[in-house]
Parts: C-alpha cells; sequence; structure tokens
C-alpha cells in the first residue's frame, strides 16, 4: 500500500482552489489526469454521500473510477474513497484540505492511499502505480497551478454569481 502527503502552493485563496478543483465546470479546464468527472444525479459539484464517475484523460483514457465523497466541507476539505475496484487499484482513497498561507494565497494538502491489484499481483504493479500516481499528480496540480495564475479572478467573478460573494 502507498500513502503520501503532497503539499502544493496555490496562486488563490483556499475557496477558489477548492471550486476550481470540485465544480466540474471549471475542472474541465485544466485537469491533466481526469477527462470526464461527473456527480451521479448531475450535480455541478460533489457533496457528502455523492458519488462520482471519473474516466482517465489522454493516454488514461481507458481507466476508469467511481467514489463516494465521506467529507465535503466547503473550502477547507474534501475526501472521497473508491467503490468497488479499478484496475490497477484495489483500494483508493484521498483527502484534500485547503488552507490559507496570505492574501490572494493557499497550500492545497493533497494525502492520498492506494493498493495496487490484483492481490496475486500486487508485489510487481504497486511500486509502479505508486509511481506514476504520484508523478500525475504532481503533474495534475501544477496544471491546476498554472491554471489559477492566469484564470483565478474567472472563478472569483463566477462565484459571486453562485454563492452571492467571492468569500461565501
Amino acid at each position: 500500500m502507498a500513502h503520501e502527503r503532497l503539499e502544493f502552493d496555490m496562486p488563490a485563496p483556499a475557496d477558489v482552489v477548492f471550486d476550481t478543483f470540485h465544480y466540474h465546470v471549471w475542472r474541465a479546464r485544466w485537469d491533466s489526469l481526469v477527462g470526464d468527472a461527473r456527480v451521479v444525479g448531475g450535480a455541478p459539484c460533489p457533496f457528502v454521500g455523492a458519488e462520482t464517475e471519473n474516466v482517465g484523460h489522454g493516454w488514461l483514457r481507458g481507466l476508469s473510477m467511481r467514489t463516494r465523497f465521506v467529507s465535503f466541507d466547503r473550502p477547507h476539505l474534501a475526501a472521497a474513497s473508491m467503490i468497488g475496484r479499478s484496475f490497477p487499484f484495489d483500494r483508493w482513497a484521498a483527502s484534500m484540505r485547503h488552507r490559507d498561507t496570505e492574501p490572494g494565497r493557499s497550500v492545497l494538502i493533497y494525502t492520498y492511499t492506494i493498493e495496487a491489484g490484483p492481490r496475486a499481483l500486487r508485489w510487481l504493479l504497486q511500486p509502479i502505480v505508486a509511481r506514476a500516481f504520484a508523478r500525475q499528480t504532481r503533474r495534475r496540480f501544477a496544471r491546476m497551478h498554472a491554471f489559477l495564475a492566469v484564470h483565478a479572478q474567472e472563478v472569483v467573478d463566477w462565484q459571486r454569481t453562485q454563492h452571492g460573494s467571492a468569500r461565501a
């Protein structure tokens, strides 16, 4: 089993970063790991108990995963775990914590646990899957950082129409 905690400095406040990840209208514009993500039932973003369907992007298009959100406390914390299995994962769970660090900046703390499968091949797959997942996760959040560096104000303007204010 691989367990890792990664921190990413973000060029936007925590609520902007949170919404940029969890509202699929924004995520579709920057996410390099997931090509199609949607909440089952059509909600614009997850909530506690929500299930999501996620299909890989690019060469990962053949991978898909269904998750259930166990925590969703905007703009501080979201956590989900995989439902069932999805090769190459037997288990997957992750959380994202967001914290403002200074005006206009925040840190995103991404913690995950993955276990490769099938069990008979875990000894071979686990190191490969762990390395690939860590690399893709770093790449993914670097793309999010680059997106926010250019488009954070668009998200703030959108938030005003959704939540009544940028810091709702």
